[in-house]
């Protein structure tokens, strides 16, 4: 009987990991569902389970025939996404589906599924800088790089900042990663974060005085205000207070809730469930079952990810292959850890997903193929190594 590392290739550890969070988000999903399924699903509790479930498997499907493709033929690819998402990410803005005075969502004509298409763009962006950078490794002008480099940023964070600031943020943060790591004048990426920060008040300038009444603009001053506190006193400043920064109070007394070791699935009856428990606060409902210890776990799950990268990256002899694992795991780091300093209070509320572990939708699938990504990398790199092994034994 042949086992199962006959039919996955590249690192094993990495498998294990997805493996493990998969089994974590089932068990996750399902107890954190049940609020949803009573008021959308008359109390059938296995609706949401089943549909992650569906999500979950296809996303495993496409870890797998993801890894299976050579990584350079993802060089050439990127070129096509980026070209296929900008037009999207316009159509977002004038016609997507409308989520707390933001439109993100586009619907799939024919099969009703729909999804965001910052994921299309981010993965698009970051493949397509890992192409661009490794062709010109040599130090250029700034005028140079900025129509292949800079500008590419700029369009796809600028189209989508308007109706989702911190996929915005952590794209462009991203892309700074990757600059600086594809040898990019840290004087040029200083001009470029100016440049941006600079687009961004003037864009916030431009809506308060044109637009005063822009929901999302004000979304984001509400969040910000309620993240830093207030300080006014008295009772009534005390309960307006406490009402804006509803969820994140409500997600620090569910941590409380899960002690050390958790409720494991049971135990108190009164212990609180934070909004949207099952995606963007899902590690708050994780330590309220699993406690400090499951906290602390899946922090270890991530890291070790991201460790197993940078080892695969280090090993790459190609600086596109470099580029690509260090983006895509970037970009996979940076969004575990938004949600989880979301979760704790570190961070104001931004609807950032955790990786593999919050219910499943299309995000997941776009999750799937950047893990898939850095597999095809490491098979590659392990595979040579096998060849070199095997060429020094015959030798002998």
């Amino acid at each position: 009987m042949k086992s199962i590392y006959s039919f996955i290739h590249g690192d094993k550890i990495i498998w294990w990991v997805v493996f493990l969070l998969s089994l974590m988000s089932i068990v996750m999903v399902y107890k954190s569902t049940g609020s949803l399924a009573y008021r959308f699903q008359g109390g059938n509790t296995e609706f949401y389970l089943m549909k992650h479930l569906l999500m979950l498997f296809l996303g495993l499907g496409i870890i797998y025939f993801t890894h299976l493709v050579k990584y350079k033929y993802f060089s050439r690819l990127s070129q096509i996404l980026l070209i296929i998402s900008i037009p999207l990410l316009l159509l977002t803005m004038l016609a997507g589906q409308s989520e707390h005075s933001a439109d993100r969502w586009l619907v799939i004509p024919g099969i009703g599924v729909s999804f965001q298409t910052s994921d299309l763009a981010k993965l698009a962006l970051i493949t397509y800088l890992a192409r661009v950078l490794h062709k010109r490794q040599e130090g250029q002008k700034f005028k140079e790089i900025f129509l292949p480099i800079i500008a590419p940023i700029f369009l796809v964070c600028g189209l989508i900042v308007k109706v989702n600031f911190s996929t915005a943020a952590l794209i462009f943060g991203t892309s700074m990663v990757l600059l600086f790591i594809g040898r990019v004048p840290f004087k040029y990426i200083l001009y470029t974060v100016g440049m941006a920060i600079g687009s961004f008040a003037l864009f916030i300038l431009v809506v308060i005085t044109v637009f005063p009444d822009n929901n999302r603009v004000q979304t984001w001053i509400n969040r910000v205000e309620a993240w830093g506190g207030s300080d006014a006193s008295g009772e009534k400043a005390i309960e307006e207070d406490a009402e804006a920064n509803y969820q994140s109070n409500l997600a620090k007394a569910t941590i409380v809730s899960g002690g050390i070791f958790g409720n494991w699935f049971g135990g108190k009856a009164d212990a609180p469930t934070p909004p949207q428990a099952f995606s963007d606060f899902m590690y708050a409902s994780l330590i309220k079952e699993t406690g400090f210890i499951g906290g602390i776990f899946c922090i270890f799950l991530y890291l070790l990810l991201f460790y197993r990268s940078v080892r695969i990256a280090v090993k790459s002899e190609s600086t596109f292959a470099v580029l690509l694992v260090v983006g895509c795991s970037i970009s996979l780091i940076f969004q575990a850890f938004s949600n989880m300093g979301v979760a704790v209070g570190l961070f104001p509320v931004t609807g950032q997903p955790l990786p593999y572990l919050s219910m499943g939708g299309t995000s997941l699938w776009f999750t799937s193929i950047s893990l898939g990504i850095i597999l095809s990398v490491s098979k590659e790199v392990y595979d040579k190594k096998s060849d070199k092994q095997e060429v020094a034994t015959g030798n002998n």
